[in-house]
Order: C-alpha cells, then sequence, then structure tokens
C-alpha cells in the first residue's frame, strides 16, 4: 500500500523543488521529515528510489500555507532534504525556491490574483522575516513564459523581482553577528555575516587557491575542504548558531578579485558540496559584505564608497548574480536599506508523489 500526497514540483531560481500545501502533509514534524525523506530518497547518494536529484539543489522543499504574520500574504517554510543522510533541516531559507511560492499559491488559491501583476508578501518562517515577490499575471492567471534570463538556468522566462525586508540578522541576530567586520579564526581573517543567509566569507588565496578553480576541483581538495569545516565548526558558535555540525548553515564563501567585470568572484561551500553558482541568499550576504568596511569582501572588491554602490554582480562559477543595493553609513556601521534580486520560476510537475503507506498512511 501506498500513499499518495498532492505536490508541485518546480523549478525555482537555479534549484529545483517540490512545493506542498501545508495541510497536505503531516502536522507532527518527525512524521513530516520521514515522508519528506521517502518522497525525495533519502539518504542515498542517487536518490533513486525518491524524486531527489543526488544534489543539494535538487533536494529541496517548500511548504506553504496561509498567512501566520500580520502583514504577509501567505506563510513559506523551506526545507532542506540532505541526500546522503537521514536529515531535513530548517535552518536556512531558499531565495531560489521562494521564486515559486507567489506562482504556487496563486495557482493553489490561497492569493487572488489581479490583472496584470500580482505583489505576494511572503513570510519566511525559517528566519520571521518578508519578502516582496511580483508575479506576472495578465488575465489574473500566472505566466512563466518571458524575456528574463538569469545564469545558471537555460532559455528565458518571466521576470520575478523580489525585495528583501528586514532580513539582516535574521538567523544570527545580527548582521555582523560577531560584532566586527573582520575576524581571524585559525589563522585565517574571515567575515561573518547575515543578510538573509549566514555565510562566512574568506580570501581563496589564504588557503592556497585562485577563486577561479572549478567546483569539482575544490570538491576533490579534501584538505581544503577539511580546513573549510574546521573553520565553519569554529565560527558557528561566534555567529549565535551553536554547533552547527548537522546544520546547513555557515555557508562557506572562497573570494578572488572579479574576473569578468563584477564586483567579486566567489566560490561557495553549501556547506559541504560546492555551489555551480551561488544561492539567492548567499549572494545578497556576500554583496553587503562588499560594501561594508573593514570586511574580507570589500578589500578583495576594493569598494571605498558603500553608499555609492546601488547595483553588486556577484561573479560565480556559472555567471553572474546581481544585487541590487541601497545602504547608509552612520557612524561606522553600516545599514541595509533595500536589497532586491531578480530570479524566475517555472511549474514542471503538478501531481501526486506516492510513499509507501508505513511511513504515513494520509491520516
Amino acid at each position: 500500500m501506498q500513499t499518495a500526497i498532492s505536490c508541485v514540483v518546480m523549478r525555482g531560481g537555479t534549484s529545483k523543488g517540490l512545493y506542498f500545501l501545508a495541510s497536505d502533509l503531516p502536522a507532527d514534524i518527525a512524521t513530516r521529515d520521514a515522508v519528506l525523506l521517502a518522497v525525495l530518497g533519502s539518504p542515498d547518494p542517487r536518490q533513486i528510489d525518491g524524486m531527489g536529484g543526488a544534489h543539494p539543489l535538487t533536494s529541496k522543499v517548500a511548504v506553504v500555507s496561509p498567512p501566520t504574520h500580520p502583514n504577509a500574504d501567505v506563510d513559506y517554510l523551506f526545507l532542506q532534504v540532505v541526500v546522503d543522510k537521514a536529515e531535513v533541516s530548517d535552518s536556512q531559507n531558499c531565495g531560489n525556491l521562494l521564486a515559486g511560492i507567489g506562482p504556487f499559491a496563486i495557482e493553489k488559491g490561497l492569493i487572488k490574483a489581479e490583472d496584470g501583476v500580482t505583489d505576494v508578501r511572503i513570510h519566511m518562517l525559517n528566519t520571521k522575516s518578508i519578502a516582496v515577490a511580483r508575479i506576472q499575471t495578465p488575465g489574473g492567471r500566472v505566466r512563466y513564459d518571458g524575456d528574463a534570463r538569469i545564469d545558471g538556468v537555460p532559455g528565458a522566462s518571466a521576470a520575478i523581482p523580489i525585495d528583501f525586508l528586514d532580513v539582516a540578522g535574521s538567523s544570527c541576530g545580527a548582521l555582523l553577528p560577531t560584532g566586527h567586520a573582520r575576524d581571524v579564526v585559525n589563522g585565517v581573517e574571515v567575515t561573518c555575516i547575515d543578510n538573509g543567509m549566514p555565510v562566512v566569507v574568506m580570501r581563496a588565496a589564504d588557503f592556497g587557491k585562485t577563486g577561479y578553480e572549478l567546483p569539482e576541483a575544490l570538491e576533490a581538495d579534501a584538505e581544503l575542504k577539511a580546513r573549510v569545516e574546521a573553520i565553519r565548526l569554529a565560527v558557528g558558535p561566534m555567529m549565535n548558531l551553536g554547533d552547527v555540525t548537522k546544520k546547513t548553515v555557515p555557508k562557506m564563501c572562497l573570494v578572488a578579485p572579479a574576473q569578468r567585470g563584477g564586483a567579486i568572484c566567489t566560490r561557495n561551500f553549501i556547506p559541504h558540496r560546492v555551489h555551480e553558482a551561488i544561492g539567492v541568499f548567499g549572494a545578497v550576504s556576500v554583496a553587503t559584505a562588499c560594501v561594508t568596511p573593514g570586511s574580507v569582501a570589500s578589500g578583495v572588491a576594493g569598494i571605498t564608497d558603500a553608499e555609492a554602490v546601488t547595483t553588486l554582480d556577484i561573479e560565480h562559477p556559472t555567471g553572474f548574480f546581481t544585487v541590487d543595493m541601497d545602504v547608509a553609513m552612520k557612524d561606522g556601521a553600516i545599514n541595509v536599506r533595500r536589497s532586491a534580486l531578480l530570479r524566475t520560476a517555472r511549474k514542471l510537475m503538478s501531481g501526486e508523489v506516492y510513499i509507501p503507506a508505513s511511513i504515513w498512511d494520509g491520516r
């Protein structure tokens, strides 16, 4: 016997995941996690018995429900299903799957679409912050086709601009959770920052790397990975994240001078695989580090006037990620007034996914 669960598979930004209504999943968290492990096929490096794509970027879940925040239209919980471990994590946001929340919520009847453009205020439960996504809805229907292109995704789709409201310090309690723009950990200068995603920024050169290596080359370097992980474990408590041994945050970012006209070049550990691009909130945090005086990133990017910066192109292995910034300086401290970016999304499949009834019988 098997249990059928309604879901939608969507590409959101440069990720892919399964979208569920919260009402279609078990209310008990332990049972819900067991269901999602079965749905994705974890733990298994190939996820052969589930819907996962054998990579962290394609082993993701979005759970959507009516709003619990007075200024939101919908609630969004992101869950990272670990590929090769029986682990489901809610310790971070995902700005890529975020791009699909508005279309999903409209098509599921949680939000009434306007004729033209529908602004969807999304309450991100992982960090208790708000994002506003502008969804193209001509005739009151979600439009997926368009001419917007983002690096890491072939073809073009309808543009989904997203503004982030008050995400600074949403996971760590402060934009600079250690209280400093620069710290030294295990002999390496780092910047710990949280503007929507906890990130540790480090110079690639301090690890004997150029910062332009392919992701697979970095993943194959066992010594490098061990050094990066040792720093990650050390900064967890410093960033108010506690023991991060079993957490997917913070992300670890190696930076180098830009190669292709951008602000900075990045290679991102997420945290144990190397991203083929860069995550949405990871890019926002790195861009913020670039305009933070005294940070590792600002030194590499060579930015001396943060208030003059309006747009930063963050380079990654497959292209650029453009972040719009509006910051102000007061008494030497940075205040992020606005951060925004452009994503796209596409619905790939709508139907039912099946799990063994022995895990959950649907009641």
